[in-house]
């Protein structure tokens, strides 16, 4: 059974940055689209990037120019590189493997005016 693990957030003021990473067990993660949903309190989850298995990727319109995905197959990891993060972007972040349709457990991302 795939297990997604999440870790890089934390609190940072506005403008700053940060990188989250989501590391994958198995053997699947190579094939597989990647992508970082979030979920802020109060709110739906929703789709903030995704990678494809041969790296297209895709951005929602609130975050493009800020914030990059990337993978290493190498590591079974996908980033997610933030900057000039906003309050706003104050949420729950979580990694979704789409092959297995399997989630991380979540890492919360606080940014402070």
């Amino acid at each position: 059974q795939v297990q997604l693990v999440e870790s890089g957030g934390g609190l940072v003021t506005a403008g700053g940055s940060l990188r989250l990473s989501c590391a994958a067990s198995g053997s699947t993660f190579s094939r597989s689209g990647m992508g970082w949903y979030r979920q802020g309190s109060g709110k739906q989850r929703e789709l903030v990037a995704s990678i494809t298995s041969r790296g297209t990727t895709t951005y929602a319109d609130s975050v493009k120019g800020r914030f990059t995905i990337s993978r290493d197959n190498a590591k079974n990891t996908v980033y997610l590189q933030m900057s000039d993060l906003k309050p706003e972007d104050t949420a729950v972040y979580y990694c979704y493997m789409t092959l297995v349709a399997t989630w991380g457990q979540g890492t919360q991302v606080t940014v402070s005016s």
